[in-house]
């Protein structure tokens, strides 16, 4: 007798199709660390997703932009969606928090980067991963590093040490959101 695996229903399904996703998180505008703890709620709940882990929340000044100080930490996430699926479900969440896009870098309510995926390479007109510009940003890396060392060279961590920007709260500061 054959049986079917429903990822839907069988968890060990879901995990064997996962792909480990880390996404960065920032907020400048309004209530920052409200819209990190909503938003990294969101991602635990999305479908075909777990949340895995969560970065302590630093704060940075802003990079190539002007305005507020950032809010920043990193989740790691396990997902069976589509990478480009994934990143409209994002788009949505960062929609549903008030961001808007006037201008490139502009202050932002939400921003929800997809930092890595996997060990896929991946270059579209809408989504390139890597990120294009993770390893110039101090609030990527130190964040990411805490997640997944090995994925952040100390020469990585070094290129960007005279960037401002400070621990404010351990991975506790998600009290509340269950992580794996």
């Amino acid at each position: 007798m054959n049986a079917t695996i429903d990822a839907a229903t069988d968890p060990a399904a879901e995990t064997a199709a996962a792909t480990t996703v880390y996404i960065g998180l920032g907020a400048n505008l309004g209530d920052r660390g409200q819209a990190l703890r909503s938003a990294v709620q969101a991602l635990a709940g999305l479908p075909g997703t777990r949340l895995c882990g969560v970065s302590s929340l630093y704060r940075s000044a802003p990079v190539d932009a002007s305005g507020p100080d950032y809010l920043n930490a990193v989740a790691v996430l396990e997902t069976n969606a589509a990478p480009q699926d994934f990143l409209a479900r994002l788009q949505a969440l960062e929609n549903a928090a008030g961001r808007q896009r006037p201008y490139r870098n502009a202050p932002r309510t939400l921003d929800l980067d997809i930092l890595l995926w996997g060990d896929a390479r991946l270059d579209t007109p809408t989504l390139t991963v890597p990120h294009p510009r993770m390893e110039e940003r101090a609030f990527v890396l130190r964040p990411l590093a805490e997640l997944a060392p090995q994925r952040v060279t100390a020469a990585q961590l070094a290129a960007v040490a005279g960037q401002a920007i400070d621990v404010l709260a351990g991975p506790q500061w998600v009290e509340g959101v269950a992580t794996l």
